[in-house]
C-alpha cells in the first residue's frame, strides 16, 4: 500500500477576492433528463452557495428510465474549457464525474495536478450500460491516472466493490474499509461508500480512510428507484468542502441533503424518480428546509448526531 498524500480543503477565505463566492470546477457530462450530470452538479452546488465552473466533457443520450449511449467531447475541448476559465478564477475545489474517455481523464489528471493543492472529488457512476471494452479503458485510466489526484472517492458500494476489489473472496462482502484500503492503494485517502446493506429496510454510507471509519449514517430504504442520486450527493460535498467546511462536517451534511432531496424526488417521465436538489426554495417559509451549507437552520448536523443508531429516510 502507497502512503495517501495529505490532501485537505482549502479554506477559501485565502482567496485574495474575499467579495466573491467560493468557486468549485465540475468536469461531468450533460445529462438531458436532468437526473445527473452538470445538471445535478450545478443545482446542488448551487443549493451550497458556491459558484459552479462547469465543464462539459460530452453528453448523455438519455431518458429517465436508461442511459442509451454517450457523446464524448473532444479532450482539446475539455482542456480549453477548463483552463480558459482556470486563468481568470480562482478554484476552490474539483469535482469530476463521468467524462467519457481516457482520453479526457487524462487531460483532467494534467489540470488538478497544476492545482495540486486543491482537494478533487471523484465520483465514480455504474457504468454498466456501456460496452465492456470502453468500461475497462476507462476505468484502468481513471485508477492509473485520476485516482492518485483524488481526496474522496464517493461511489456505490457494489460499484466500487467490483471496480477496486475483483477479487474479492471473502465469506461477507467487503467492509467500507476494504474498499477505502483497496483505493488507497492507488493514492486516495478517503472513500465515502454509499449504499451499502445493513438490513432489509436500511442501507448505511460510510465515510472512511485505510486506518478507520471517521462517519457513518444508516438511512431507511425509499421505495422508488432514483436516477442521480451519486452525482448529486457528490457534488455537495465537493461544494462544502469548497467553501471551507472540513470533510467529517461537509460529508454529514451532504448526506443530509441527499437524504432531504430524494424525500421531494418527484417523477419527471415514465421512468425513474429524481432528486429534487431544490427542495429548500420551495416554501421560503418553512424554516426547517435549507439547503446545505446553511448553519442557521434546524437541520444542521454535528457529528454527535451522526451515529448508526439513529435511523433517516
Amino acid at each position: 500500500m502507497t502512503d495517501a498524500p495529505d490532501r485537505h480543503p482549502k479554506d477559501p477565505a485565502d482567496s485574495d477576492n474575499s467579495l466573491s463566492l467560493p468557486c468549485v470546477m465540475a468536469f461531468n457530462a450533460n445529462d438531458p433528463s436532468g437526473a445527473g450530470g452538470l445538471a445535478a452538479d450545478i443545482s446542488a452546488m448551487s443549493s451550497a452557495s458556491v459558484h459552479v465552473l462547469a465543464v462539459v466533457t460530452g453528453s448523455y443520450v438519455r431518458d429517465t428510465s436508461d442511459i442509451h449511449s454517450h457523446m464524448a467531447f473532444d479532450e482539446e475541448a475539455v482542456a480549453d474549457q477548463a483552463r480558459c476559465v482556470l486563468e481568470d478564477v480562482p478554484v476552490q475545489a474539483f469535482k469530476v464525474g463521468f467524462v467519457g474517455s481516457p482520453e479526457n481523464l487524462a487531460v483532467i489528471t494534467e489540470i488538478t495536478s497544476d492545482y495540486a493543492e486543491v482537494p478533487v472529488i471523484t465520483y465514480m457512476p455504474d457504468l454498466s450500460w456501456w460496452d465492456e471494452l470502453a468500461i475497462d479503458s476507462y476505468l484502468d485510466a481513471c485508477r492509473e491516472l485520476l485516482l492518485p489526484q483524488t481526496t474522496v472517492l464517493v461511489g456505490n458500494h457494489s460499484t466500487l466493490s467490483r471496480w477496486l476489489l475483483p477479487d474479492w473472496d471473502g465469506d461477507k462482502p467487503p467492509a467500507p474499509r476494504d474498499v477505502a484500503r483497496a483505493a488507497a492503494a492507488h493514492g486516495v485517502p478517503y472513500t465515502l461508500v454509499t449504499g451499502f446493506n445493513a438490513a432489509d429496510q436500511y442501507l448505511e454510507s460510510h465515510l472512511a480512510s485505510p486506518e478507520t471509519v471517521l462517519a457513518s449514517a444508516r438511512y431507511e430504504r425509499f421505495e422508488a428507484t432514483f436516477s442521480g442520486a451519486g452525482d448529486t450527493l457528490s457534488a455537495a460535498l465537493c461544494a462544502l468542502i469548497g467553501g471551507g467546511a472540513d470533510l467529517q462536517s461537509a460529508c454529514a451534511e451532504a448526506l443530509t441533503y441527499l437524504d432531504q432531496c430524494l424525500d421531494a424526488g418527484f417523477q419527471p417521465g415514465m421512468g425513474h424518480a429524481v432528486p429534487d436538489r431544490l427542495f429548500w426554495a420551495h416554501d421560503e417559509d418553512e424554516a426547517e428546509l435549507s439547503g446545505p451549507g446553511d448553519t442557521t437552520a434546524d437541520s444542521a448536523l454535528d457529528l454527535s448526531d451522526f451515529p448508526l443508531d439513529k435511523t433517516k429516510h
